[in-house]
C-alpha cells in the first residue's frame, strides 16, 4: 500500500517541505524559466497563495542546495548549481506600528549581512548599508547578489489607517 504524504499546512520553507517528505507540487521547471533570463522580478500573488514558499524555494536554489531538489523537474534542468550570495528580507516577523520597529528589523537584516560581508563606518543611513552589502557581497564572491524581499508592503499595509506614521514610512 503507498503511503500518503503529509501535507504542508502551514509551512512556507521549501527546505522543511523537502527535508521532512511533505506533498510537494513541482512547479520546479517553471522556476528553472524565470531564474535563466536573469531579469529582475516583482512578483505579486494574492494573499497565501504561496509566496513565501516561492521565495523559500528561490532562496534554496540561488543557495546551491541541489540535494533539496533531487526528484523534481529543476534537478534535471540545472548542470551547474552555483552558489550566489543570498539576502532575504523577511518583513513578516514584525508588528509595525512605529518607525522604530522598521528600522529594528531593517537593521537586524543588515547587521547580519555585514557580520558576512563587512561593514564600512561611512554607510551610515540604512539605505547606504544595503547598498554597501550588496556591493561588499558582490566583490566578496564574484557572484551576483540575489536579493529577496518577503512581505514588502506589511509595514505600510499595518500603518494604512495611520497617515502619520504612512508618511513616515514613505520617507523613511
Amino acid at each position: 500500500m503507498k503511503q500518503v504524504r503529509k501535507l504542508p499546512i502551514g509551512i512556507q520553507s521549501f527546505e522543511v517541505i523537502r527535508e521532512n517528505d511533505y506533498q510537494y507540487v513541482d512547479k520546479t521547471a517553471l522556476i528553472y524559466r524565470l531564474v535563466s533570463t536573469e531579469i529582475p522580478y516583482f512578483l505579486c500573488r494574492p494573499r497565501r497563495f504561496g509566496k513565501s514558499l516561492l521565495l523559500s524555494t528561490f532562496e534554496a536554489y540561488f543557495s546551491g542546495r541541489k540535494e533539496l531538489f533531487e526528484g523534481l523537474a529543476i534537478a534535471e534542468l540545472e548542470t551547474k548549481w552555483e552558489k550566489y550570495p543570498v539576502l532575504h528580507l523577511d518583513l513578516n516577523a514584525e508588528k509595525y506600528d512605529s518607525v522604530d520597529s522598521l528600522n529594528s528589523i531593517l537593521s537586524g537584516h543588515l547587521h547580519r549581512w555585514e557580520v558576512l560581508y563587512g561593514k564600512v563606518e561611512v554607510e551610515d543611513t540604512l539605505s547606504r548599508r544595503f547598498a554597501g552589502v550588496i556591493r561588499r557581497a558582490f566583490e566578496k564572491t564574484g557572484k551576483k547578489v540575489v536579493v529577496l524581499i518577503d512581505e514588502y508592503d506589511k509595514p505600510m499595509l499595518s500603518a494604512i489607517l495611520d497617515e502619520e506614521l504612512s508618511k513616515a514610512y514613505r520617507f523613511l
